[in-house]
């Protein structure tokens, strides 16, 4: 029997989410000391409600973490955690209107004329200002 513990998961660092230099949001960040997979949760500036899993969400071995921005809105409706894909076509639910997002992605980035993003892993403690693309790693 092993004396390594097979999910010893930490708190790992912090993506705060700016806005016209405004934190909107933010995405906490957990790691798993053993095998050195992210765990990620998205934190909404006024938004109470409890994320519909119980314990450290699950990502699949092709995908990465991401932020999705919408190019055409405002404030913390803007922005929202993804699981991407490395490449090819992607979708996602909307958080402002609860519909489906379908984006082209390449090299785990969107591309797309509505939306744009940026990889969490890149960007451990880091502030990041999406009034523009400039900023992310």
């Amino acid at each position: 029997m092993s004396t390594i513990p097979e999910n010893k998961v930490v708190y790992f660092g912090v993506i705060n989410i700016n806005e016209n230099n405004r934190t909107i949001g933010a995405v906490d960040i957990w790691r798993n000391v053993i095998n050195k997979k992210l765990f990620c949760e998205e934190k909404r500036l006024g938004i109470l409600e409890i994320v519909d899993y119980i314990g450290m969400p699950t990502i699949a071995e092709d995908q990465e973490w991401a932020v999705a921005i919408n190019r055409n809105r405002m404030g913390k409706e803007r922005w929202k955690l993804i699981k991407i894909i490395k490449d090819g076509r992607f979708s996602f639910i909307d958080t402002d209107d609860e519909k489906k997002v379908s984006v082209n992605v390449l090299d785990y980035k969107i591309v797309d004329d509505k939306w744009w993003s940026f990889l969490v892993s890149k960007n451990v403690n880091r502030s990041i200002e999406i009034t523009n693309e400039a900023t992310p790693k």
